[in-house]
């Protein structure tokens, strides 16, 4: 992966406008040069290839009175790089653009949804955001399976077979776990053992399992091109910046107000930078930000996956952190990369779910009136499935996990659409599977 190019000092591009002109650099700043041109927070390996900048400026003038706009904004995040300089980060229209998109479409938008505000179907839309986070998450980090064998694997609690499905299976526990713990004050021990729940049965040195990394022969690389992207600070003083995280995480000072949102994409962002396990810590970074969010009550975000939108294009996943690298530890470039995930998890969601609700409208209409309210949400839901997959197989224990019901609610279910004739009930061992009736979307029609 090609390194971005390191942003230019500002020092010596001021003394390069003082010394062309005595004028020049207060004409420069006088200009009202925007620290995000067009809605753009661009980085100088970006910004000086674009074409034209404003009046008759050089690119490195340019960039010099960007650098002057955003230092004015500039707040110190309480965590230090590895090489003692602090984090800072800039609230430009841009964030507060992007902020203002989450709480309108992820707050108001999201929980007016049918299928998330009715209790009788949001645990079924919660499952299916927890396994796809748990498959994307683990693809991030090398997991190799489809997903149509990990959401199986998932839904009836089958035992993993590979390392691949065990990671799947983690992360899934891990969220759960989350959803358990996340009134809790974060502190060393609770991510300890989130990252014990994440790794477990999946490392080389299965001693590194919910500890801190001892030793820094480590580094982040890019596998395509073994280039060394990035190299951590050293173990010996992980404990310390560990504790400093979880405090920050913890923070609630009235006096410093950080929006929710930030803490929470901040948090992701130091616990990798920190990079404190041999393993997992991407995982790990992850899971902490839906610790934040559900800590801060934005309970919606259990419903989006970030890491399936991180997953289409993890280069800028990485390249937003080297951003935040080679210019001045402006972390503002992960936030903003991290804003726009975000916003693109809710919007996928919220079409997903109008995609789902005018699926079960259309099984509704197939079914005759009188029977519709003999059948739960569940049942519909199954037989939409079946309506697109004559092929499928469903047992007591995949509709349990789809739906996070009880296994007699479960086996209920399956076996009232056996006795409707839409299921047929067959025995593999000692367990039932049911398969779909031949000709399903004739039956239904004749009903009605």
């Amino acid at each position: 992966m090609k390194i971005p190019v390191t942003a230019p000092d500002i020092h010596s591009l001021l003394n390069k406008a003082a010394g062309d002109s005595p004028t020049r650099l207060g004409n420069i700043l006088s200009l009202g040069i925007r620290p995000d041109p067009g809605g753009n927070y661009y980085h100088w390996d970006k910004l000086r290839h674009l074409k034209q900048p404003p009046q008759d400026l050089s690119h490195a003038e340019w960039w010099l009175a960007i650098k002057f706009a955003r230092r004015a904004l500039y707040r110190t995040i309480p965590h230090l790089d590895k090489e003692g300089k602090p984090f800072v980060y800039a609230e430009p229209d841009v964030v507060r653009r992007l902020l203002h998109e989450i709480d309108i479409h992820g707050g108001g938008e999201l929980k007016a949804s049918e299928q998330v505000a009715n209790p009788n179907t949001r645990d079924t839309y919660l499952i299916n955001s927890l396994i796809e986070e748990s498959i994307t998450s683990s693809q991030l980090e090398g997991a190799a399976t489809t997903r149509k064998v990990a959401k199986e694997m998932l839904r009836q609690k089958r035992k993993p077979r590979n390392r691949s499905e065990r990671m799947i299976v983690n992360n899934y526990y891990a969220m759960e776990f989350i959803n358990d713990i996340y009134t809790e004050d974060l502190s060393p021990e609770l991510v300890f053992e989130l990252h014990r729940i994440l790794t477990v049965d999946t490392l080389d040195n299965p001693k590194a399992v919910g500890r801190l990394r001892t030793s820094d022969d480590i580094y982040v690389g890019d596998e395509r091109d073994a280039t060394i992207i990035y190299v951590p600070p050293k173990a010996k003083d992980l404990a310390a910046r560990l504790q400093n995280i979880c405090e920050f995480a913890n923070a609630t000072d009235s006096a410093f107000f950080l929006h929710p949102v930030i803490r929470a994409i901040i948090l992701h962002f130091l616990l990798a930078y920190d990079h404190p396990f041999e393993d997992g810590n991407g995982r790990t970074a992850r899971a902490l930000f839906y610790w934040a969010m559900l800590k801060q009550d934005y309970w919606t975000m259990e419903f989006i996956s970030i890491s399936r939108i991180l997953k289409s294009a993890p280069v800028k996943y990485t390249r937003a952190y080297l951003y935040t690298e080679t210019d001045d530890n402006d972390v503002t470039y992960f936030i903003v990369h991290q804003l726009e995930v975000i916003n693109s998890a809710i919007k996928d969601l919220l079409t997903y779910l109008e995609k789902k609700a005018t699926e079960i409208k259309t099984v509704e209409h197939l079914i005759r009136k009188d029977l519709q309210g003999s059948l739960n949400y569940r049942q519909i839901a199954l037989l939409n499935r079946a309506l697109k997959s004559p092929d499928s197989i469903f047992t007591i224990q995949s509709h349990r996990g789809s739906h996070n019901v009880t296994y007699d609610t479960a086996r209920t279910d399956l076996l009232k659409l056996v006795d409707l004739g839409f299921l047929e009930k067959t025995t593999i061992g000692r367990a039932f599977s049911f398969t779909v009736t031949a000709n399903l979307r004739q039956k239904l029609e004749a009903l009605k």
